[in-house]
């Protein structure tokens, strides 16, 4: 009985890390994604990692108040480690929703089929193609390497202080911008020179509505960058895969 209680103890830990992990992480926590598939592939993922991993629950007899604790920590670890993957994968998007801005687009929101709000139109376009192009190479599996990695790092029961967590989560709010700002450096910069362009132009022809003309011509360049930034967008993938290895919790 103490066997079985154990074993069952051990499989709930893993499966709180791995539904946590899934209810913050990209790609899974999506809500075009059926609830009842998100908790069978918790189930699946988690009796995977079950098998797997060694069990230090089988011999003796726990508090309740202990196994609590040991629930909420695994509830942390898996918390800290959905929002360092999301952070990092929120960066196309972010990059997106500058280039709309220096397109002057920031009003023209769309449904996000994916978290059912309101997005920016450019910012979701290059998520969706991010999407892809992960899903094309089979980078979506770092996911569930992530986890693979976390078990063997920390055994369930055993999880990091949560000073490391809280760091990690700090650090990957701060590589979201700073990658951001870097992803787009290309875009603002060409914004810039039409900014120049365009402040010539309104001391050389006073007469000439620039401020009327400013807005298609900021539209154009937008939709021509984007055509030329898309391409590039796979370059990412190995960043991202760089980052969520540097900075997981581990």
């Amino acid at each position: 009985m103490e066997f079985l209680t154990g074993k069952m103890l051990g499989f709930m830990l893993i499966l709180t890390r791995v539904g946590t992990f899934f209810s913050f992480s990209p790609l899974f926590s999506w809500q075009a994604i059926p609830v009842p598939s998100k908790v069978i592939i918790a189930l699946l993922i988690s009796a995977f990692f079950a098998a797997l991993t060694p069990c230090q629950f089988t011999s003796e007899n726990r508090p309740l108040i202990e196994m609590a604790l040991l629930l909420a920590n695994e509830t942390l670890y898996g918390l800290a480690l959905g929002l360092v993957a999301y952070c990092l994968f929120a960066v196309v998007r972010v990059c997106g929703e500058i280039l709309a801005q220096q397109m002057g687009l920031t009003m023209a929101n769309v449904l996000d089929p994916f978290s059912g709000e309101e997005s920016q139109s450019v910012g979701m376009l290059l998520e969706i193609v991010f999407i892809l192009l992960l899903l094309a190479t089979s980078s979506h599996h770092l996911l569930i390497q992530v986890l693979g990695r976390s078990f063997q790092a920390f055994e369930p029961g055993f999880t990091p202080d949560a000073g490391v967590l809280v760091s990690s989560v700090l650090k990957a709010s701060s590589s979201l911008l700073m990658l951001a700002l870097q992803m787009s450096a290309p875009l603002l910069a060409a914004f810039l020179l039409l900014m120049v362009v365009l402040a010539f132009m309104a001391r050389v022809a006073p007469e000439a509505n620039i401020l009327f003309l400013s807005m298609p011509i900021r539209v154009g360049l937008g939709m021509v960058m984007l055509a030329v930034f898309i391409p590039f967008l796979s370059n990412f993938i190995t960043t991202f895969t760089t980052w969520l290895n540097r900075l997981i919790p581990l």
